[in-house]
């Protein structure tokens, strides 16, 4: 059940079967009121704080928290301005009732027929576990980064004599036997094309960033997907105009986007009719998330949205997508989605994938250009 769904039916809790329903329920569900004791909180609640609701009931938020938690902020944040909040990996840990790390996810909004009232879903393994295994497979990607040097040093130079050779040898073969030359040239450099697409990994060096429009951004790779690999397919703008540019490197954000478009293309297919792919921009104010690696509180109100009508990604890469060799692709070296989640994170921001009934959702979430960067 959707967090917004649940919060207009949270006010009726009292009931039986709906008290049920939210009891039933994956995900934690706590009620604080107007003095931040808890009112309610759901059975995966308990199991979360590692406590009876009963003891649960009439304590401080406070005191099942860390000291200083990000989740007694968000609590802060939606009294004083009235409106939900979302926030992305907050940690919850180590905290007097739980035990181990514990990252999760959290909506807060304001009960609206309980004055004072804020209702808390706390998802510990929803959006942020996506998000949290792109940054933290950041130690795949520097294990491919190297790889990526070693390729570089020790086989694009004697791959290079293997081709000369191979051309020499060429001249004084028979006839008959030129194909194998011709074979071996061409396999030394499909090779070569893909250590220079590891390469890309290993490019450590920040990243020059200028203000950008990101709608200009997505004209163009419409464009050129248009006229080449997506000539067959209905290309769809929802953009909110208001927004402004962000801090980005224009030519590696083409090519982030330009790669989850041609996957985009790929999966709907040359024969498919009715094919269409949907770009979109938003601001989503209030959407922030945690940086594991530094600590530090991030916000990402920007969202672009990849929206395909294609048949999906099979349910057992989801969790795995970002991953470098997962591929679904007979064909695929698995680097291309590797490649646009490290562009992403080079961008401060985070890339996540949603199955949709009959729709694929790459969503791109990025900070804001403001003033002082300029």
């Amino acid at each position: 059940m959707p967090p917004e769904i649940l919060l207009g039916a949270a006010t009726e809790y009292g009931t039986g079967s709906l008290r049920n329903l939210i009891d039933a329920m994956p995900m934690p569900v706590v009620e604080v009121d107007r003095n931040n004791r808890i009112a309610f909180a759901n059975t995966a609640a308990e199991q979360l704080f590692g406590a009876g609701r009963e003891r649960l009931r009439a304590r401080d938020i406070a005191e099942v928290l860390p000291p200083g938690s990000p989740l007694i902020q968000s609590v802060e944040h939606v009294r004083e301005k009235g409106g939900s909040v979302t926030e992305y990996g907050i940690d919850l840990s180590p905290s007097k009732t739980a035990k181990g790390e514990q990252l999760v996810d959290l909506y807060a909004s304001p009960l609206v027929d309980s004055a004072g009232s804020i209702l808390l879903v706390i998802q510990p393994r929803a959006i942020m576990d996506k998000m949290n295994r792109q940054l933290t497979h950041r130690d795949a990607v520097r294990s491919v980064s190297a790889m990526a040097s070693m390729l570089a040093h020790e086989i694009k130079n004697p791959l290079s004599g293997i081709r000369g050779a191979a051309q020499l040898i060429e001249h004084s073969l028979p006839e008959a036997e030129k194909p194998l030359s011709t074979l071996i040239r061409s396999e030394v450099d499909r090779i070569v094309r893909l250590v220079e697409r590891f390469e890309v990994f290993s490019d450590g060096r920040p990243m020059p960033m200028s203000p950008v429009n990101i709608h200009e951004v997505l004209d163009h790779v419409s464009r050129l997907a248009s006229s080449g690999f997506a000539a067959h397919i209905a290309f769809e703008h929802r953009f909110d105009p208001s927004l402004p540019p962000i801090p980005a490197n224009r030519d590696r954000l083409v090519q982030a986007i330009l790669n989850l478009v041609k996957n985009a293309a790929e999966a709907i297919g040359g024969e498919r009719r009715a094919g269409r792919i949907t770009l979109t921009t938003a601001f989503r104010p209030g959407v922030s998330m945690v940086v594991p690696t530094s600590g530090r509180r991030v916000a990402l109100p920007f969202e672009v949205g990849i929206l395909d009508n294609g048949p999906g990604i099979p349910e057992h890469l989801v969790p795995h997508l970002f991953e470098p060799f997962v591929t679904s692709k007979a064909s695929g070296t698995g680097l291309g989605l590797a490649l646009v989640a490290k562009v992403v994170s080079d961008h401060g921001g985070v890339i996540e994938c949603e199955r949709l009934k009959g729709q694929t959702l790459f969503r791109i979430l990025l900070p804001m250009h403001h003033q002082r960067e300029r």
